[in-house]
């Protein structure tokens, strides 16, 4: 329950958007890491982290947004 509560779980990936399902997607199929179904808040967190980084990257190369919206 805490862990939904802090963003993780179920609940948490039904809030992520299109690019942090792609970080999901390489992570479980490209990296093995795992299924990402069900991820705690920590692992929520990371990937965050690294989907704005790559909007971070993106705007900085492109000068535009990152096509897929930020949730």
């Amino acid at each position: 329950k805490v862990n939904n509560t802090l963003g993780g779980g179920q609940t948490g990936e039904r809030n992520e958007d299109g690019l942090d399902k792609g970080v999901d997607f390489v992570q479980e199929h490209v990296l093995g890491a795992g299924p990402q179904n069900n991820e705690s808040a920590m692992e929520q967190a990371k990937d965050e982290q690294i989907s704005d980084g790559i909007r971070k990257g993106y705007k900085g190369t492109t000068g535009r947004d990152f096509p897929i919206a930020d949730k």
